[in-house]
């Protein structure tokens, strides 16, 4: 294992990313150094043991395998002509399946499949660990194929040409070695290309600032710029829209995480497209659709943050906006995303956390809104085109924490959805209550969170809980249906709770920005608050409430550990950022400046040393049990975050655990297997160290309670 990681590893990861003999425990950067891996390996084993004793570890990973596995599962798909294609795994297939039916099929109980390519067989015959990327395929005939592939799970990949009549590679054909890279088709003999084409073609944070266009027959050496952008840049690119009538190539700069500029081929050349640097902008047909993240001043109008504006594409480009305002937020609501089907375009909004969906349809006369039909109240409801080029069918997607998901299709002015597909109880949710509640937090604002929890549970402190989070990123935490969650937490009788703090983008970007950089402190003061309230609804008690986070939800956990111990029982903490001096230097950890501040500012360093848990352990502090997670293969949040604050904590004698899953990417796992170890050793933790008898407390020795009242 260790050979192939040292072959595989060593041009996704630096051996040192910098240097600082103020850390002790900075020779654990080094990913595939034999002392680190022995280091890993010691406390894979430590900790599986220990968690394993009670052998209830193995059987639940056997009953969660068991639901990842099941043939019962939706098997999610995407149109590209007459096909619906599906990527697939199961016990006998566990790298998977790139697969596909007709739609008349896919609506009977057992569709008929038809096997493209057999990646467990691609693996075994190349002797690779093969895992899934996905697959960009030519237009309208969609012959040709780009095969994304990744070894292990990690981010970056290698893209090799497939050949759909044949159902083979491409010999000779465009392929680009492993990078955090991307190709898009142009025509069939050309593609645009981004990867790591040598010194300085990649940007701080790793990945592509230049785009290339090259042509088949040719050396990619001698393929011909397109576009650039800057080191200092996340990333640069260029893609190409197929879409009938309205073909166009496009390129971006990446300026920061939130930041970005848009370019468009025209007759006159590439052209900027104006806009704030900070809102996304996307070109349906001949409309321009912008999404505000700060207010936009234009021509005497203020449009909101989180506004969603319409204009014509035409009279953009002539500096005429004619903006028409489809979406504007108010304090309770804010835009979750947008899809478009054929005439149609379809909106998301969130109230109160809670799924709105809206039609609008462009006329001469400007845009007109309409509703969907029989859309429930509760819930995560999602849209999206069965073929956004040729009609306006739609899936419609109805999740919530207790009741499994239902795919139905409907046509947008027509029939309303009916259901296809939906996935059978996993666990038993009778008597199951979900509800919603607000904490506030320090400086006074409400923070919603949900609630699982059985009706008839004691409100007396008594009950295993897990709160999860996030706050970062402006990500949503929407309801969803779990199987895992269901039978490794709630079937037992546990509590379960989705916090909705700040950082997320439950209230679009006004709730993201409250806890960027210097106010980071928001969205740990939400966490802790919604804990707090937790307690004194009686839903539990510190000892027995257990928290749960990964990446940036990981970095979220390490300052709940360093600043909130008092409040909780037992964490898990996963794939976590947990060096903030040093994130920057680490993988793609430049890219996220933009949420956290640059730590090689001095005066920028002074609030994020706030929030940087490897830095803010107390040796003299009680803190309570934490099983810290990772995976070797992770290039996207580097390992060392996860094995130093482990050696620190170590070091220190304090109660962590340690596992680090050798494969998995950032997700921490590569396939059903080992998801299901990952995820029972985590729920397994947790129940132990929450469901532990309560140690008595010492009695008062000047005044000993009597029997009566010890009774």
């Amino acid at each position: 294992m260790r050979a192939f990681l040292s072959t595989c590893l060593f041009l996704s990861w630096p051996v040192y990313a910098d240097t600082g003999a103020e850390d002790p425990h900075l020779w654990l950067e080094a990913v595939t150094d034999e002392s680190a891996l022995t280091w890993v390996e010691e406390r894979n084993q430590r900790s599986t043991q220990a968690i394993g004793a009670s052998g209830d570890l193995e059987v639940l990973q056997a009953d969660l395998l068991t639901i990842l596995n099941s043939d019962e599962r939706i098997p999610y798909v995407s149109k590209r002509g007459e096909y619906l294609y599906n990527f697939w795994r199961d016990g006998d297939h566990p790298q998977g399946l790139w697969r596909r039916t007709t739609i008349e099929s896919y609506r009977t109980d057992s569709p008929d499949w038809d096997i493209i390519l057999d990646l467990d067989a691609l693996a075994k015959e190349e002797e690779e660990n093969w895992v899934w990327h996905g697959a960009t395929c030519l237009p309208p005939e969609y012959q040709r194929c780009i095969l994304s592939l990744s070894r292990g799970g990690a981010d970056a990949d290698v893209k090799r040409e497939f050949d759909m009549p044949s159902r083979s590679f491409v010999q000779d054909g465009f392929a680009i070695p492993e990078a955090k890279g991307n190709m898009g088709w142009v025509d069939i003999d050309h593609v645009i290309v981004g990867t790591d084409f040598g010194e300085g073609s990649v940007t701080e944070s790793g990945y592509p600032r230049i785009a290339k266009l090259w042509t088949r027959g040719t050396p990619l050496e001698s393929a011909e710029v397109l576009f650039e952008g800057e080191v200092s840049d996340i990333s640069a690119g260029a893609y190409h829209s197929h879409m009938p009538g309205y073909e166009r190539t496009m390129a971006y700069r990446g300026l920061t995480f939130y930041t970005n500029q848009a370019f468009l081929w025209t007759k006159k050349g590439m052209v900027q497209l104006d806009k704030q640097d900070s809102a996304n902008i996307r070109l349906w047909k001949d409309h321009v659709l912008i999404e505000l993240r700060e207010d936009w001043e234009v021509d005497g109008h203020t449009y909101r943050s989180g506004a969603l504006l319409a204009a014509p594409l035409k009279h953009w480009l002539k500096g005429k906006k004619k903006i028409e305002v489809l979406f504007s937020p108010e304090d309770h609501t804010s835009l979750s995303r947008f899809t478009t089907t054929h005439d149609h375009l379809v909106v998301t909004t969130l109230e109160h956390v809670k799924s709105r969906i809206h039609v609008f349809t462009p006329g001469k006369k400007g845009w007109t809104r309409s509703e969907l039909p029989g859309l429930p109240e509760f819930g995560h409801i999602s849209v999206s085109a069965v073929d956004d080029w040729e009609g306006n069918d739609y899936w419609l997607s109805v999740r919530d924490f207790v009741t499994p998901d239902t795919i139905s299709m409907g046509t947008i002015g027509g029939e309303a959805a009916q259901p296809i597909k939906s996935l059978p109880a996993f666990f038993d949710a009778e008597g199951l209550v979900v509800s919603q509640h607000f904490a506030t937090s320090q400086d006074g604002t409400q923070v919603p969170y949900f609630q699982v929890a059985h009706e008839a549970a004691p409100m007396d402190g008594t009950n295993p809980t897990l709160l999860y989070g996030y706050g970062g990123f402006e990500v949503s935490l929407l309801p969803f249906y779990s199987g895992t969650v269901g039978t490794a937490w709630l079937e037992k009788g546990g509590v379960y709770v989705v916090a909705n703090i700040r950082g997320g983008g439950e209230y679009g970007p006004r709730w993201h920005q409250a806890a960027l950089k210097e106010n980071r402190h928001r969205a740990y003061e939400d966490f802790a608050a919604v804990g707090e309230d937790l307690v004194a609804r009686g839903v539990t008690s510190p000892q027995r409430l257990g928290i749960q986070g990964g990446s940036n939800g990981g970095l979220l956990m390490g300052n709940m550990y360093t600043q909130y111990p008092e409040h909780w029982g037992a964490i898990v903490c996963q794939v976590p950022l947990l060096d903030m001096k040093r994130y920057t230097k680490l993988l793609a950890g430049a890219s996220w400046a933009g949420e956290y501040g640059d730590p090689d500012d001095p005066e920028q360093w002074k609030f994020i040393q706030t929030f940087s848990p490897y830095h803010n352990i107390d040796g003299d502090q009680e803190y309570p049990p934490m099983l810290i997670t990772t995976s070797t293969r992770d290039d996207r949040v580097h390992p060392a975050h996860a094995r130093k604050m482990a050696a620190a904590l170590e070091a220190l004698d304090k109660n962590v655990l340690y596992y680090e899953n050798i494969e998995g990417g950032h997700g921490g796992a590569a396939n059903n297997d080992q998801r299901a170890f990952m995820t029972s050793l985590a729920y397994t933790f947790l129940w132990n160290e929450l469901t532990k008898p309560d140690v008595p407390s010492e009695p008062d020795t000047e005044d000993p309670p009597t029997d009566e009242s010890s009774n």
